[in-house]
C-alpha cells in the first residue's frame, strides 16, 4: 500500500471512530432519556392505582369485592 493509501485508510478510520463513539453516545442518551420517562409512568400508574383503590374503600366497593 502506498503511503498515501495508508493515510486515507487512517484518516477514514479516525472519521469512522468519531462518527460510530457520536452514534453511540446520542443512543445512550436515548436509551436513558427511555427508561427514565418509562419510570415515570410506573409511578405515575403505581399512583392511579392506588388513588383508584382509595376511591374505590371511599365509596364501598371494596366490601363488595371480597368473598364470602
Amino acid at each position: 500500500m502506498t503511503e498515501s493509501n495508508s493515510k486515507a485508510a487512517k484518516e477514514l478510520t479516525e472519521i469512522m471512530e468519531a462518527t460510530m463513539q457520536n452514534l453511540h453516545s446520542k443512543f445512550q442518551s436515548m436509551s436513558d432519556q427511555i427508561v427514565s420517562k418509562m419510570d415515570d409512568m410506573g409511578t405515575r400508574i403505581d399512583d392511579l392505582e392506588k388513588n383508584v383503590a382509595d376511591l374505590m374503600t371511599q365509596a364501598g366497593m371494596d366490601e363488595q369485592q371480597t368473598p364470602k
